[in-house]
C-alpha cells in the first residue's frame, strides 16, 4: 500500500495526511514547475521521470510531488530518509531494484533530507543514479550545491521550490473544509476570510502546517444552527504567541544575517529592525547579530563615523551585562546608529589591497630606520638610525618622501582612499595637507 493508499483509508490520520494531492491537478503551489508546459508537468505527461533534487522550505510538497512522480511513471517508489538510513540501506533498496529491473520495473527512490547523507552513503548510491537502475528524487530545505558532492549532484538537476504564499495556503485550508471525504466536508464548519488569513499567516509558508493549525482550531468551533463557526477568538487557544524557528546552520539562518547586513548597508534602519527580529524570534543567537555588526562597523561605515565600531562593543558589553530582554534593545541601539551612520568601505578597500599587495611582494623587508635596536650588535648594524620621533617634528609629523616608513626599492602605493562622507572628509582633508608637507620637505635642497 502506497503513502495515498495509507492517507485516503487512515480517517485518524491528521488532516495534513489525509489531504495531500493525490495528482498534479490537486497540487497548489509550484507553478513553475507543474504548471502547463513546465518540468514536472511534462515528466508526468510522458511518463518519465528524471532524477532530481526538490529543494525548498517544509511543508512545500516535496514528498507529494515525488509520489506524484512515482505514480505517472508507474515505477516502484522506495522511500529513505537520509536521517535514518545506511549504506546498508541503500544497497538494500539496489537489491530489491535490480529484481524489479528483472520484471521491467523502474525503481524511484526518495530520499528524504538528502543534505544530511554523509560521503560513504553517496558513494554508494551514486553509480546505481548513473546506471539509471535508481532514478533519485531527493529533498532537502538546504542548499544541495553545499551538502551534496559534485558527482552526485551533476546527474540530478535541481528544482527550487517556493513557500507557499497566503492565498494558496488559505485555499488549501478550503479544500480541507469543503473535503467530506479526506477532509472535513462532513461538519459543516463556517469560517470567516479573516480567520482563514490569520491561520494563513501563522503557518508562514507551510501547507502542512496550516491544515495542522486548522484541524486543531476547529476543536473550538461553536454550534451555529446545523453547522458549526470558528470563531476568531479561539485562534488565540491555537496559535498564542508563535514563532517560525529555523535551522540555524540551514540557509534561512545566513539568509537573515545577509538581510540584516545589506539593509544596514543600504541605510534601511527599520528593515534592519524587522530582520534582526524575526532572526531572534525565530532562535538565531543575538550574539551572532552583534558580531555581524561589529563587522559592518569597520566594512560598511568605518572612518566615515569613527563612533560606530565602539558603540557597537558598548551595545556587545551591555547585552552580556544586562542580559537578553533589555540587552536586545543594546543591539537594535547600535543597529540603527549603523543604519542611520554616513557609509565607507575605504577601510575594507584598504585592507584588501594591502593583503593582496604584500602576497605579490613576500621578500620586502623592513627599512633600517623603523627597526629596534635593543642589542649592542643591532645598534652596530644601524637598526634605528636616521629614524625621526614624530613628536619632536613641526607639526607632530615627520615630513617628506625619505621618511615615508615605505620598504626600501619598492614603489609607494595609496591603500587608504577616504571618502567624502561623514568623519572621512576631514581624514581626507589631513592627509591632502600632510601630503602638501611632503612635497615641501621634498623640495628643500
Amino acid at each position: 500500500m502506497d503513502l495515498f493508499e495509507q492517507a485516503h483509508q487512515d480517517a485518524n490520520a491528521p488532516l495534513a495526511w489525509r489531504m495531500r494531492p493525490r495528482s498534479l491537478d490537486d497540487y497548489l503551489g509550484q507553478q513553475a514547475l507543474v504548471g502547463p508546459g513546465k518540468p514536472l508537468r511534462r515528466m508526468v505527461e510522458e511518463g518519465f521521470v528524471r532524477s532530481m533534487i526538490l529543494w525548498g522550505p517544509p511543508g512545500v510538497g516535496k514528498t507529494t510531488l515525488a509520489e506524484i512522480l512515482a505514480s505517472a511513471s508507474h515505477a516502484r517508489l522506495e522511500h529513505l530518509s537520509a536521517v535514518m538510513a545506511g549504506v546498508k540501506d541503500i544497497r538494500e533498496v539496489v537489491e530489491r531494484a535490480r529484481a524489479a529491473q528483472a520484471q521491467s520495473q523502474p525503481t524511484v527512490l526518495f530520499l528524504d533530507e538528502i543534505h544530511r547523507l554523509n560521503k560513504s552513503q553517496q558513494d554508494a548510491l551514486l553509480p546505481h543514479v548513473e546506471s539509471g537502475l535508481l532514478t533519485l528524487i531527493g529533498a532537502t530545505t538546504e542548499n544541495p550545491s553545499f551538502e551534496v558532492n559534485s558527482a552526485l549532484l551533476s546527474r540530478a538537476r535541481v528544482h527550487v521550490l517556493k513557500s507557499l504564499d497566503e492565498s494558496e495556503l488559505i485555499e488549501v485550508m478550503r479544500q480541507a473544509l469543503a473535503d467530506p471525504e479526506r477532509g472535513l466536508g462532513q461538519r459543516q464548519i463556517l469560517v470567516d476570510e479573516e480567520v482563514l488569513s490569520i491561520l494563513a499567516r501563522a503557518a508562514a509558508g507551510d501547507a502542512r502546517r496550516a491544515l495542522g493549525l486548522l484541524e486543531t482550531a476547529c476543536d473550538f468551533t461553536q454550534a451555529e444552527g446545523n453547522a458549526e463557526r470558528l470563531p476568531r477568538q479561539a485562534l488565540e487557544n491555537v496559535i498564542g504567541h508563535t514563532t517560525s524557528a529555523f535551522d540555524k546552520q540551514g540557509d534561512h539562518y545566513y539568509d537573515l544575517l545577509s538581510a540584516i547586513h545589506k539593509s544596514i548597508r543600504s541605510s534601511r534602519p527599520d528593515a534592519a529592525l524587522l530582520y534582526i527580529a524575526r532572526f531572534i524570534q525565530g532562535g538565531g543567537d543575538p550574539l551572532d547579530v552583534i558580531r555581524r555588526l561589529s563587522a559592518i562597523a569597520s566594512e560598511d561605515v568605518g572612518n566615515a563615523d569613527p563612533r560606530a565600531l565602539p558603540l557597537v562593543m558598548a551595545a556587545w558589553d551591555a547585552y552580556l551585562r544586562l542580559g537578553d530582554y533589555e540587552g536586545q534593545r543594546a543591539i537594535a541601539h547600535a543597529a540603527i546608529h549603523l543604519a542611520v551612520a554616513p557609509k565607507s568601505n575605504a577601510i575594507d578597500q584598504a585592507w584588501k589591497h594591502a593583503q593582496q599587495f604584500v602576497a605579490s611582494q613576500p621578500s620586502l623587508e623592513v627599512p633600517i630606520y623603523l627597526r629596534n635596536a635593543p642589542t649592542k650588535l643591532m645598534e652596530s648594524l644601524g637598526h634605528g638610525d636616521g629614524y625621526r620621533y614624530a613628536h619632536n617634528e613641526p607639526n607632530a609629523y615627520p615630513a617628506g618622501s625619505s621618511h615615508d616608513c615605505w620598504p626600501d626599492g619598492i614603489a609607494t602605493q595609496r591603500f587608504y582612499q577616504p571618502t567624502q562622507y561623514g568623519q572621512e572628509e576631514r581624514f581626507a582633508r589631513i592627509m591632502s595637507w600632510r601630503a602638501q608637507l611632503d612635497e615641501q620637505a621634498d623640495d628643500i635642497p
